[in-house]
Protein backbone atom coordinates (compact mmCIF):
# COMPACT_ATOMS: atom_id res chain seq x y z
CA UNK A 1 0.00 0.00 0.00
CA UNK A 2 2.74 2.49 0.97
CA UNK A 3 4.82 1.54 -2.08
CA UNK A 4 1.88 2.30 -4.35
CA UNK A 5 1.26 5.60 -2.56
CA UNK A 6 4.92 6.61 -2.95
CA UNK A 7 4.93 5.71 -6.63
CA UNK A 8 1.74 7.64 -7.40
CA UNK A 9 2.68 10.63 -5.26
CA UNK A 10 6.17 11.03 -6.75
CA UNK A 11 4.67 10.56 -10.23
CA UNK A 12 2.24 13.44 -9.61
CA UNK A 13 4.97 15.56 -8.02
CA UNK A 14 7.30 15.38 -11.00
CA UNK A 15 4.40 15.68 -13.44
CA UNK A 16 3.71 19.05 -11.82
CA UNK A 17 7.38 20.03 -12.23
CA UNK A 18 7.20 19.46 -15.99
CA UNK A 19 3.74 21.01 -16.12
CA UNK A 20 5.17 24.25 -14.68
CA UNK A 21 8.11 24.29 -17.15
CA UNK A 22 6.02 23.99 -20.30
CA UNK A 23 4.14 27.36 -20.41
CA UNK A 24 7.19 29.34 -21.58
CA UNK A 25 7.31 27.42 -24.87
CA UNK A 26 3.58 27.99 -25.41
CA UNK A 27 3.54 31.70 -24.47
CA UNK A 28 6.46 32.65 -26.74
CA UNK A 29 4.09 32.77 -29.70
CA UNK A 30 2.00 35.37 -27.85
CA UNK A 31 4.95 37.49 -26.71
CA UNK A 32 5.88 38.07 -30.37
CA UNK A 33 2.85 37.19 -32.53
CA UNK A 34 2.20 38.01 -36.18
CA UNK A 35 0.52 41.39 -35.61
CA UNK A 36 -0.20 41.99 -39.30
CA UNK A 37 -2.67 39.10 -39.24
CA UNK A 38 -4.65 40.98 -36.56
CA UNK A 39 -5.16 44.04 -38.71
CA UNK A 40 -4.12 47.67 -38.11
CA UNK A 41 -3.18 49.02 -34.71
CA UNK A 42 -6.47 49.93 -32.97
CA UNK A 43 -4.75 52.43 -30.66
CA UNK A 44 -3.11 54.66 -33.29
CA UNK A 45 -2.52 54.95 -37.03
CA UNK A 46 0.92 53.33 -36.89
CA UNK A 47 1.58 50.58 -39.41
CA UNK A 48 4.02 48.81 -37.08
CA UNK A 49 3.97 45.04 -37.50
CA UNK A 50 4.88 44.55 -33.83
CA UNK A 51 2.24 46.70 -32.16
CA UNK A 52 0.71 43.66 -30.42
CA UNK A 53 4.05 42.18 -29.20
CA UNK A 54 5.06 42.31 -25.55
CA UNK A 55 7.96 44.68 -24.93
CA UNK A 56 10.91 43.87 -24.78
CA UNK A 57 10.22 40.98 -27.16
CA UNK A 58 8.94 43.25 -29.96
CA UNK A 59 12.29 43.83 -31.66
CA UNK A 60 13.98 41.97 -34.47
CA UNK A 61 16.20 40.25 -31.91
CA UNK A 62 13.25 38.49 -30.23
CA UNK A 63 14.70 35.04 -31.02
CA UNK A 64 17.90 35.92 -29.19
CA UNK A 65 15.89 37.16 -26.20
CA UNK A 66 13.85 33.94 -26.13
CA UNK A 67 17.12 32.03 -26.29
CA UNK A 68 18.40 34.05 -23.32
CA UNK A 69 15.31 33.03 -21.32
CA UNK A 70 15.80 29.36 -22.19
CA UNK A 71 19.52 29.41 -21.45
CA UNK A 72 18.99 31.23 -18.15
CA UNK A 73 16.81 28.35 -17.00
CA UNK A 74 18.92 25.53 -18.46
CA UNK A 75 22.29 26.82 -17.21
CA UNK A 76 20.90 27.52 -13.73
CA UNK A 77 19.31 24.06 -13.71
CA UNK A 78 22.56 22.35 -14.79
CA UNK A 79 24.67 24.16 -12.18
CA UNK A 80 22.08 23.85 -9.43
CA UNK A 81 21.64 20.11 -10.00
CA UNK A 82 25.18 19.35 -8.81
CA UNK A 83 24.51 21.23 -5.58
CA UNK A 84 20.96 19.98 -5.12
CA UNK A 85 21.89 16.35 -4.52
CA UNK A 86 24.29 17.33 -1.72
CA UNK A 87 21.49 19.18 0.10
CA UNK A 88 19.06 16.37 -0.65
CA UNK A 89 21.20 13.85 1.26
CA UNK A 90 21.48 16.09 4.31
CA UNK A 91 17.88 17.32 4.58
CA UNK A 92 14.68 15.29 5.00
CA UNK A 93 13.51 14.49 1.47
CA UNK A 94 9.91 15.33 2.30
CA UNK A 95 10.81 18.85 3.46
CA UNK A 96 13.28 19.38 0.64
CA UNK A 97 10.91 18.24 -2.12
CA UNK A 98 7.83 20.03 -0.82
CA UNK A 99 9.79 23.26 -0.18
CA UNK A 100 11.22 23.16 -3.68
CA UNK A 101 7.78 22.66 -5.20
CA UNK A 102 6.30 25.62 -3.32
CA UNK A 103 9.21 27.84 -4.41
CA UNK A 104 8.89 26.58 -8.01
CA UNK A 105 5.24 27.55 -7.92
CA UNK A 106 6.17 31.00 -6.58
CA UNK A 107 8.70 31.78 -9.34
CA UNK A 108 6.42 30.35 -12.04
CA UNK A 109 3.66 32.66 -10.83
CA UNK A 110 6.06 35.63 -10.68
CA UNK A 111 6.75 35.21 -14.42
CA UNK A 112 3.01 35.31 -15.11
CA UNK A 113 2.46 38.25 -12.79
CA UNK A 114 4.72 40.25 -15.10
CA UNK A 115 1.67 40.40 -17.41
CA UNK A 116 -0.65 41.83 -14.76
CA UNK A 117 2.00 44.13 -13.30
CA UNK A 118 2.80 45.36 -16.84
CA UNK A 119 6.52 44.62 -16.53
CA UNK A 120 8.58 45.16 -19.68
CA UNK A 121 12.11 44.77 -18.29
CA UNK A 122 14.08 41.81 -19.71
CA UNK A 123 16.15 41.33 -16.57
CA UNK A 124 13.02 40.69 -14.49
CA UNK A 125 12.10 37.67 -16.63
CA UNK A 126 15.70 36.40 -16.78
CA UNK A 127 16.15 36.59 -12.99
CA UNK A 128 12.85 34.77 -12.47
CA UNK A 129 13.99 32.06 -14.93
CA UNK A 130 17.34 31.68 -13.13
CA UNK A 131 15.66 31.35 -9.73
CA UNK A 132 13.11 28.91 -11.14
CA UNK A 133 15.88 26.82 -12.72
CA UNK A 134 17.68 26.58 -9.38
CA UNK A 135 14.65 25.54 -7.30
CA UNK A 136 13.47 23.09 -9.97
CA UNK A 137 16.60 21.04 -9.25
CA UNK A 138 15.02 19.92 -5.96
CA UNK A 139 12.65 17.63 -7.84
CA UNK A 140 14.51 14.91 -9.72
CA UNK A 141 17.07 13.78 -7.09
CA UNK A 142 14.33 13.69 -4.45
CA UNK A 143 11.72 11.66 -6.36
CA UNK A 144 14.31 9.15 -7.67
CA UNK A 145 15.68 8.72 -4.16
CA UNK A 146 12.19 8.11 -2.75
CA UNK A 147 11.32 5.52 -5.39
CA UNK A 148 14.74 3.89 -5.03
CA UNK A 149 14.21 3.59 -1.27
CA UNK A 150 10.98 1.64 -1.81
CA UNK A 151 11.75 -0.56 -4.83
CA UNK A 152 14.52 -3.15 -5.11
CA UNK A 153 16.64 -3.76 -8.17
CA UNK A 154 14.71 -6.73 -9.58
CA UNK A 155 11.87 -4.91 -11.39
CA UNK A 156 13.26 -1.40 -11.08
CA UNK A 157 13.81 -0.90 -14.82
CA UNK A 158 10.21 -1.75 -15.77
CA UNK A 159 8.60 0.08 -12.84
CA UNK A 160 10.68 3.22 -13.24
CA UNK A 161 10.25 3.08 -17.01
CA UNK A 162 6.48 3.29 -16.61
CA UNK A 163 6.84 5.84 -13.82
CA UNK A 164 9.11 8.00 -16.00
CA UNK A 165 6.17 8.76 -18.30
CA UNK A 166 5.46 11.66 -15.91
CA UNK A 167 7.75 13.73 -18.17
CA UNK A 168 5.48 13.40 -21.20
CA UNK A 169 2.28 13.59 -19.13
CA UNK A 170 3.50 16.82 -17.52
CA UNK A 171 4.48 18.33 -20.87
CA UNK A 172 1.11 17.48 -22.40
CA UNK A 173 -0.88 18.80 -19.42
CA UNK A 174 1.29 21.92 -19.30
CA UNK A 175 0.62 22.62 -22.97
CA UNK A 176 -3.13 22.15 -22.55
CA UNK A 177 -3.39 24.31 -19.42
CA UNK A 178 -1.18 27.09 -20.82
CA UNK A 179 -3.11 27.02 -24.10
CA UNK A 180 -6.39 27.91 -22.37
CA UNK A 181 -5.28 31.47 -21.50
CA UNK A 182 -2.40 32.11 -23.91
CA UNK A 183 -4.49 34.28 -26.25
CA UNK A 184 -6.56 36.11 -23.66
CA UNK A 185 -4.30 36.66 -20.62
CA UNK A 186 -0.98 34.84 -20.97
CA UNK A 187 -0.08 35.59 -17.37
CA UNK A 188 -2.61 32.98 -16.25
CA UNK A 189 -0.74 30.38 -18.34
CA UNK A 190 2.00 30.63 -15.68
CA UNK A 191 -0.05 31.42 -12.60
CA UNK A 192 -2.33 28.37 -12.81
CA UNK A 193 0.54 25.84 -13.24
CA UNK A 194 2.34 27.67 -10.42
CA UNK A 195 -0.65 27.17 -8.13
CA UNK A 196 -0.86 23.48 -9.14
CA UNK A 197 2.79 22.68 -8.32
CA UNK A 198 2.62 24.62 -5.04
CA UNK A 199 -0.55 22.71 -4.05
CA UNK A 200 1.17 19.43 -4.92
CA UNK A 201 4.05 20.50 -2.70
CA UNK A 202 1.66 20.80 0.25
CA UNK A 203 0.18 17.36 -0.53
CA UNK A 204 3.71 15.92 -0.75
CA UNK A 205 4.55 17.40 2.66
CA UNK A 206 1.48 15.81 4.22
CA UNK A 207 1.59 12.32 2.72
CA UNK A 208 5.05 11.38 1.36
CA UNK A 209 6.84 8.54 3.20
CA UNK A 210 10.60 8.63 2.57
CA UNK A 211 11.72 5.24 3.89
CA UNK A 212 9.92 1.90 4.41
CA UNK A 213 11.36 1.81 7.92
CA UNK A 214 9.42 4.99 8.80
CA UNK A 215 6.15 3.03 8.71
CA UNK A 216 7.46 -0.30 9.96
CA UNK A 217 7.97 -1.90 6.53
CA UNK A 218 10.99 -3.96 5.51
CA UNK A 219 13.42 -2.22 3.16
CA UNK A 220 13.68 -3.66 -0.39
CA UNK A 221 16.49 -6.02 -1.37
CA UNK A 222 18.84 -3.97 -3.53
CA UNK A 223 21.37 -6.77 -4.02
CA UNK A 224 21.20 -10.55 -3.99
CA UNK A 225 23.10 -12.18 -1.16
CA UNK A 226 24.15 -15.43 -2.81
CA UNK A 227 25.86 -16.44 -6.00
CA UNK A 228 22.56 -17.06 -7.73
CA UNK A 229 19.23 -15.39 -7.18
CA UNK A 230 15.86 -17.07 -7.29
CA UNK A 231 15.82 -17.02 -11.07
CA UNK A 232 19.25 -18.60 -11.36
CA UNK A 233 21.08 -15.44 -12.42
CA UNK A 234 24.35 -14.66 -10.67
CA UNK A 235 25.15 -11.49 -8.79
CA UNK A 236 27.67 -10.52 -11.45
CA UNK A 237 24.93 -10.64 -14.05
CA UNK A 238 22.70 -8.34 -12.08
CA UNK A 239 25.45 -5.93 -11.09
CA UNK A 240 28.84 -6.71 -12.60
CA UNK A 241 30.23 -3.49 -11.18
CA UNK A 242 30.07 -4.66 -7.60
CA UNK A 243 31.18 -7.49 -5.33
CA UNK A 244 28.44 -9.70 -4.03
CA UNK A 245 27.61 -9.27 -0.36
CA UNK A 246 27.05 -12.44 1.64
CA UNK A 247 25.77 -10.71 4.73
CA UNK A 248 22.19 -10.16 3.62
CA UNK A 249 20.45 -6.80 3.15
CA UNK A 250 21.75 -4.18 5.50
CA UNK A 251 19.71 -1.53 7.20
CA UNK A 252 20.93 2.02 7.63
CA UNK A 253 22.54 1.13 10.94
CA UNK A 254 24.65 -1.58 9.31
CA UNK A 255 22.76 -4.45 10.98
CA UNK A 256 20.82 -7.10 9.13
CA UNK A 257 17.11 -6.37 8.77
CA UNK A 258 16.33 -9.38 10.94
CA UNK A 259 18.51 -8.16 13.79
CA UNK A 260 17.00 -4.72 13.51
CA UNK A 261 13.47 -6.05 13.78
CA UNK A 262 14.43 -8.05 16.85
CA UNK A 263 15.62 -4.95 18.67
CA UNK A 264 13.43 -2.07 17.48
CA UNK A 265 14.20 0.10 20.47
CA UNK A 266 17.95 0.11 19.90
CA UNK A 267 18.90 3.50 18.43
CA UNK A 268 20.30 3.29 14.90
CA UNK A 269 23.53 5.04 14.07
CA UNK A 270 22.84 7.53 11.29
CA UNK A 271 25.48 7.20 8.52
CA UNK A 272 27.16 10.23 7.03
CA UNK A 273 25.88 11.43 3.69
CA UNK A 274 28.26 10.63 0.85
CA UNK A 275 30.46 13.44 -0.46
CA UNK A 276 30.51 14.65 -4.05
CA UNK A 277 33.90 13.03 -4.72
CA UNK A 278 32.79 9.88 -2.91
CA UNK A 279 29.81 9.61 -5.26
CA UNK A 280 32.10 10.02 -8.28
CA UNK A 281 34.18 7.08 -7.05
CA UNK A 282 31.21 4.71 -7.24
CA UNK A 283 31.94 2.42 -10.23
CA UNK A 284 29.89 3.47 -13.25
CA UNK A 285 28.83 6.97 -12.14
CA UNK A 286 31.32 8.86 -14.34
CA UNK A 287 30.65 6.67 -17.41
CA UNK A 288 26.87 6.92 -17.20
CA UNK A 289 27.01 10.66 -16.43
CA UNK A 290 29.07 11.44 -19.54
CA UNK A 291 26.94 9.07 -21.62
CA UNK A 292 23.82 10.97 -20.49
CA UNK A 293 25.46 14.27 -21.45
CA UNK A 294 25.65 13.18 -25.10
CA UNK A 295 22.30 11.34 -25.04
CA UNK A 296 20.53 14.42 -23.67
CA UNK A 297 22.38 16.62 -26.16
CA UNK A 298 20.88 14.53 -28.98
CA UNK A 299 17.40 14.47 -27.42
CA UNK A 300 17.09 18.20 -26.71
CA UNK A 301 18.66 19.26 -30.01
CA UNK A 302 16.30 17.02 -31.95
CA UNK A 303 13.26 18.13 -29.99
CA UNK A 304 13.88 21.88 -29.88
CA UNK A 305 15.86 22.52 -33.07
CA UNK A 306 15.44 19.82 -35.70
CA UNK A 307 11.84 18.69 -35.27
CA UNK A 308 10.31 22.19 -35.51
CA UNK A 309 12.55 22.96 -38.49
CA UNK A 310 11.77 19.87 -40.56
CA UNK A 311 8.12 19.32 -39.76
CA UNK A 312 5.62 21.42 -41.65
CA UNK A 313 3.81 24.07 -39.62
CA UNK A 314 0.41 22.49 -40.19
CA UNK A 315 1.75 19.29 -38.67
CA UNK A 316 3.82 20.97 -35.94
CA UNK A 317 2.14 19.00 -33.18
CA UNK A 318 3.82 15.86 -34.56
CA UNK A 319 7.01 16.91 -32.79
CA UNK A 320 5.42 15.77 -29.54
CA UNK A 321 5.59 12.21 -30.90
CA UNK A 322 9.36 12.31 -30.40
CA UNK A 323 8.77 12.97 -26.72
CA UNK A 324 5.97 10.39 -26.57
CA UNK A 325 8.29 7.73 -28.06
CA UNK A 326 10.23 7.90 -24.82
CA UNK A 327 7.20 6.54 -22.92
CA UNK A 328 7.86 3.09 -24.37
CA UNK A 329 9.26 1.01 -21.52
CA UNK A 330 10.95 -1.84 -23.40
CA UNK A 331 14.39 -0.49 -22.43
CA UNK A 332 13.63 -0.98 -18.74
CA UNK A 333 12.00 -4.35 -19.37
CA UNK A 334 14.99 -5.67 -21.34
CA UNK A 335 17.49 -4.38 -18.79
CA UNK A 336 15.55 -6.06 -15.97
CA UNK A 337 15.51 -9.38 -17.81
CA UNK A 338 19.18 -9.33 -18.82
CA UNK A 339 20.59 -7.41 -15.87
CA UNK A 340 22.63 -5.34 -18.37
CA UNK A 341 21.71 -1.67 -18.05
CA UNK A 342 24.79 -0.45 -19.96
CA UNK A 343 24.45 -3.05 -22.73
CA UNK A 344 20.79 -2.14 -23.24
CA UNK A 345 21.65 1.57 -23.50
CA UNK A 346 24.59 0.91 -25.82
CA UNK A 347 22.60 -1.26 -28.26
CA UNK A 348 19.80 1.33 -28.47
CA UNK A 349 22.29 4.15 -29.07
CA UNK A 350 24.05 2.10 -31.79
CA UNK A 351 20.73 1.57 -33.57
CA UNK A 352 19.76 5.23 -33.09
CA UNK A 353 22.71 6.53 -35.15
CA UNK A 354 21.59 5.10 -38.53
CA UNK A 355 17.95 5.92 -37.71
CA UNK A 356 18.91 9.59 -37.28
CA UNK A 357 20.69 9.42 -40.63
CA UNK A 358 17.59 7.94 -42.27
CA UNK A 359 15.34 10.58 -40.71
CA UNK A 360 17.50 13.27 -42.27
CA UNK A 361 16.89 11.79 -45.73
CA UNK A 362 13.38 10.27 -45.67
CA UNK A 363 11.77 11.61 -42.49
CA UNK A 364 9.94 14.41 -44.29
CA UNK A 365 8.38 12.32 -47.07
CA UNK A 366 4.79 12.71 -45.87
CA UNK A 367 2.90 12.73 -42.58
CA UNK A 368 2.88 8.93 -42.20
CA UNK A 369 6.65 8.66 -42.57
CA UNK A 370 7.17 11.53 -40.14
CA UNK A 371 4.96 9.88 -37.50
CA UNK A 372 6.75 6.53 -37.77
CA UNK A 373 10.26 8.01 -37.80
CA UNK A 374 9.58 10.37 -34.91
CA UNK A 375 8.25 7.59 -32.68
CA UNK A 376 11.20 5.31 -33.53
CA UNK A 377 13.74 8.11 -33.02
CA UNK A 378 12.07 9.13 -29.77
CA UNK A 379 12.13 5.57 -28.43
CA UNK A 380 15.79 4.94 -29.37
CA UNK A 381 17.14 8.31 -28.21
CA UNK A 382 14.95 8.86 -25.13
CA UNK A 383 15.00 5.20 -24.07
CA UNK A 384 18.64 5.20 -22.85
CA UNK A 385 18.20 8.75 -21.51
CA UNK A 386 15.17 7.67 -19.43
CA UNK A 387 16.85 4.43 -18.28
CA UNK A 388 19.99 6.23 -17.10
CA UNK A 389 18.13 8.96 -15.21
CA UNK A 390 15.86 6.47 -13.42
CA UNK A 391 16.85 2.83 -12.92
CA UNK A 392 20.61 3.30 -13.46
CA UNK A 393 20.71 6.26 -11.05
CA UNK A 394 18.85 4.25 -8.41
CA UNK A 395 21.12 1.23 -8.97
CA UNK A 396 24.30 3.26 -8.55
CA UNK A 397 22.86 5.13 -5.57
CA UNK A 398 22.37 1.78 -3.79
CA UNK A 399 25.62 0.22 -5.04
CA UNK A 400 27.16 -2.58 -3.00
CA UNK A 401 30.32 -0.56 -2.45
CA UNK A 402 28.27 1.75 -0.20
CA UNK A 403 27.79 -1.12 2.30
CA UNK A 404 24.15 -0.36 2.99
CA UNK A 405 24.49 3.42 3.25
CA UNK A 406 21.26 4.86 1.83
CA UNK A 407 22.61 8.43 1.86
CA UNK A 408 23.89 8.39 -1.72
CA UNK A 409 20.79 8.14 -3.94
CA UNK A 410 20.14 11.87 -4.17
CA UNK A 411 23.77 12.86 -4.79
CA UNK A 412 24.33 10.20 -7.46
CA UNK A 413 21.07 11.12 -9.22
CA UNK A 414 22.01 14.81 -9.13
CA UNK A 415 25.48 14.17 -10.59
CA UNK A 416 24.09 12.07 -13.43
CA UNK A 417 21.19 14.37 -14.29
CA UNK A 418 23.29 17.52 -13.77
CA UNK A 419 25.87 16.29 -16.27
CA UNK A 420 23.04 15.44 -18.66
CA UNK A 421 21.61 18.94 -18.25
CA UNK A 422 24.90 20.37 -19.50
CA UNK A 423 24.27 18.45 -22.72
CA UNK A 424 20.68 19.71 -22.82
CA UNK A 425 21.94 23.31 -22.73
CA UNK A 426 24.89 22.67 -25.06
CA UNK A 427 23.01 20.80 -27.81
CA UNK A 428 20.63 23.53 -29.04
CA UNK A 429 23.46 26.07 -28.73
CA UNK A 430 25.75 23.99 -30.97
CA UNK A 431 22.90 23.40 -33.40
CA UNK A 432 22.38 27.16 -33.68
CA UNK A 433 26.07 27.66 -34.47
CA UNK A 434 26.31 24.77 -36.97
CA UNK A 435 22.96 25.21 -38.76
CA UNK A 436 24.14 28.12 -40.99
CA UNK A 437 26.55 25.66 -42.63
CA UNK A 438 23.65 23.30 -43.42
CA UNK A 439 21.23 21.13 -41.45
CA UNK A 440 22.99 17.99 -42.67
CA UNK A 441 25.97 19.02 -40.53
CA UNK A 442 23.70 19.26 -37.48
CA UNK A 443 22.63 15.66 -38.03
CA UNK A 444 26.26 14.58 -38.38
CA UNK A 445 26.97 16.31 -35.06
CA UNK A 446 24.12 14.36 -33.43
CA UNK A 447 25.33 11.05 -34.88
CA UNK A 448 28.85 11.76 -33.57
CA UNK A 449 27.41 12.53 -30.11
CA UNK A 450 25.46 9.29 -30.26
CA UNK A 451 28.60 7.28 -31.06
CA UNK A 452 30.51 9.00 -28.23
CA UNK A 453 27.73 8.08 -25.80
CA UNK A 454 28.20 4.42 -26.82
CA UNK A 455 31.97 4.51 -26.46
CA UNK A 456 31.74 5.95 -22.96
CA UNK A 457 29.84 2.86 -21.82
CA UNK A 458 32.34 0.44 -23.37
CA UNK A 459 34.07 -0.46 -20.08
CA UNK A 460 30.79 -1.17 -18.29
CA UNK A 461 29.49 -3.19 -21.25
CA UNK A 462 32.64 -5.33 -21.25
CA UNK A 463 32.16 -6.07 -17.53
CA UNK A 464 28.53 -7.04 -18.10
CA UNK A 465 29.46 -9.34 -20.99
CA UNK A 466 32.20 -10.95 -18.89
CA UNK A 467 29.67 -11.50 -16.12
CA UNK A 468 27.29 -13.25 -18.52
CA UNK A 469 30.12 -15.39 -19.98
CA UNK A 470 31.22 -16.42 -16.50
CA UNK A 471 27.65 -17.30 -15.56
CA UNK A 472 27.17 -19.41 -18.70
CA UNK A 473 30.48 -21.21 -18.07
CA UNK A 474 29.47 -22.00 -14.48
CA UNK A 475 26.07 -23.12 -15.66
CA UNK A 476 27.59 -25.49 -18.24
CA UNK A 477 30.03 -26.79 -15.64
CA UNK A 478 27.25 -27.51 -13.15
CA UNK A 479 25.25 -29.28 -15.89
CA UNK A 480 28.21 -31.50 -16.78
CA UNK A 481 28.81 -32.27 -13.11
CA UNK A 482 25.16 -33.18 -12.64
CA UNK A 483 25.25 -35.47 -15.69
CA UNK A 484 28.39 -37.23 -14.45
CA UNK A 485 26.91 -37.77 -11.00
CA UNK A 486 23.80 -39.30 -12.55
CA UNK A 487 25.91 -41.65 -14.69
CA UNK A 488 28.02 -42.63 -11.67
CA UNK A 489 24.85 -43.43 -9.78
CA UNK A 490 23.82 -45.86 -12.48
Amino acid sequence: RYRGLTLVLTFLCYTSYHLSRKPISIVKSQLHPNCSALGPNPYNDSNSSTWCSWVPFDGDNYNELFGALDNAFLVAYAIGMFISGIFGERLPLRYYLSGGMVLSGLFTMLFGLGYFWDIHVLWYFIIVQICNGLVQTTGWPSVVACVGNWFGKGKRGLIMGIWNSHTSVGNILGSLIAGVWVSSAWGLSFIVPGIIIAAMGVICFLFLVEYPEDVGCSPPLHHVASDEDAGGAPTTEKDPEGIASHEGPLSISGQSSTARSDSPKEPAEEPEAISFLGALRIPGVVEFSLCLLFAKLVSYTFLYRLAPHFIAKEAGDLSTLFDAGGILVFAGLISDYTGGRATTCCVMLVVAAPILFLYNHIGQNGIGTSIAMLIVCGALVNGPYALITTAVSADLGTHESLKGNAKALSTVTAIIDGTGSVGAALGPLLAGLISPTGWNNVFYMLIAADVLACLLLARVVVKEVRGWCGYMARKRGSSVQLTESVLDGK
